[in-house]
């Protein structure tokens, strides 16, 4: 069926003004202090990874995400060589000088990506140019799939969306198990299930985490929950409200609470890749809100800070010089006009992104059932 100049301009219209509603409303309604004072907190610290059972796995992730750039970088749109896309923070470990395996995917693993706040209500806006990066990987033999949740409800309320929509793989064979990819809050809403729903763990090998809302984030403390309601209705069906308990769910003592009173199965390994860009790699449309959240710490990604994506217990495989946006969000590609004006940092290899982390997971945990 032919689709109408109308159609088309309202659906680039739509996902334009998506884009932009996502990228400032949190910021326009949070007043200043972005951290109130309060006595409604758990006791907190903040402390090296190493401190609190973080391993690091910098330079074996960096290994490989060189080793593909090296191999077939190029090939993609937003090539860029990999120590430009990778921060060294400080007391990275030496390299391991292990040879790479760039061949097909033999380990039997199946990987689930659960989206962040919003992602049906732009979908169609970002899909075309995002199946560049999943084409990719399954052309490497790896099974990858997305597990849709309520864009705008409330962490345990995906929970449950997640745990049902695990129990009705069909297509996992024994003793094959899924890895669980969590963007933004995507990350607390897959931890969430897997303390909720027990009778899921045993099905799940690993959690990777991006840029994820593990502590929340101060731009969802002084957010009032009625903004997701206004977002919805502006949006339209797309984009259903659901319980609207999305800025609750992100709220920094909202986390912190569930993290403390929460222990994650151990059962399950669990990996952390941080966004970490200084502001010269954060795009026009994001500034406000990097310079905002900067008012608590300037090491952000223009939405959470980024020892706040640290998965308690966790292997750390990277930081990497890319925004919230970027790292998973490729408007660049099939938006220019937008991306000139508003997303002018988008670009960052989601696809070698991608590779270098199932590569990774899939060695690691091969070697940990081998004893290695």
């Amino acid at each position: 069926m032919p689709v109408s100049a109308q159609t088309v301009w309202w659906n680039t219209t739509r996902g334009m003004l998506t884009c932009l509603l996502t990228a400032v409303f949190l910021v326009a309604c949070t007043p200043a202090p972005l951290i109130k004072y309060s006595t409604e907190t758990p006791p907190l610290m903040l402390a090296p990874a190493s401190a609190v059972g973080v391993t690091d796995q910098r330079a074996r992730f960096r290994e490989i995400f060189c080793a593909a750039t090296d191999a077939h970088g190029e090939q993609f749109e937003d090539h860029r060589p990999c120590d430009e896309a990778l921060v060294r923070l400080g007391g990275e470990p030496a390299p391991t000088g292990r040879p790479v395996d760039l061949g097909r995917s033999g380990s039997g693993l199946k990987f689930a990506m659960v989206p962040g706040l919003g992602w049906s209500c732009f979908e169609d806006f970002i899909l075309p140019s995002e199946l560049a990066a999943i084409n990719h990987i399954e052309a490497l033999g790896y099974r990858f799939t997305t597990i849709e949740v309520a864009p705008l409800s409330s962490s345990t309320h995906n929970a449950s969306q997640i745990r049902d929509a695990l129990l009705a793989m069909t297509d996992l064979q024994d003793g094959e198990k899924l890895v669980l990819i969590g963007y933004s809050k995507g990350v607390p809403d897959i931890l969430e299930t897997l303390v909720l729903y027990p009778e899921i763990v045993d099905r799940v090998a690993a959690v990777v985490g991006i840029a994820g809302a593990v502590g929340g984030s101060p731009l969802a403390d002084g957010a009032a929950d009625s903004l997701l309601d206004t977002f919805s209705r502006l949006l339209g069906d797309d984009c259903p409200l659901g319980d609207g308990g999305a800025v609750e769910s992100l709220r920094t003592s909202t986390r912190m609470d569930w993290l403390a009173q929460h222990t994650l199965p151990d059962a399950v390994k669990y990996y952390s890749v941080i966004t970490y860009p200084d502001r010269a790699h954060v795009s026009r449309g994001l500034v406000s809100s990097y310079d905002k959240l900067s008012q608590v710490d300037p090491r952000n990604d223009t939405q959470v800070i980024f020892y706040g994506q640290m998965i308690p217990g966790s292997t750390l495989l990277a930081y990497l010089q890319a925004d919230h946006w970027a790292v998973m969000l490729p408007i660049d590609r099939s938006h220019e006009t937008l991306a000139k004006a508003f997303f002018n940092q988008n670009d960052f290899p989601r696809e070698i992104l991608f590779e270098t982390i199932m590569r990774h997971v899939e060695e690691d945990l091969m070697q940990a059932d081998q004893g290695m």
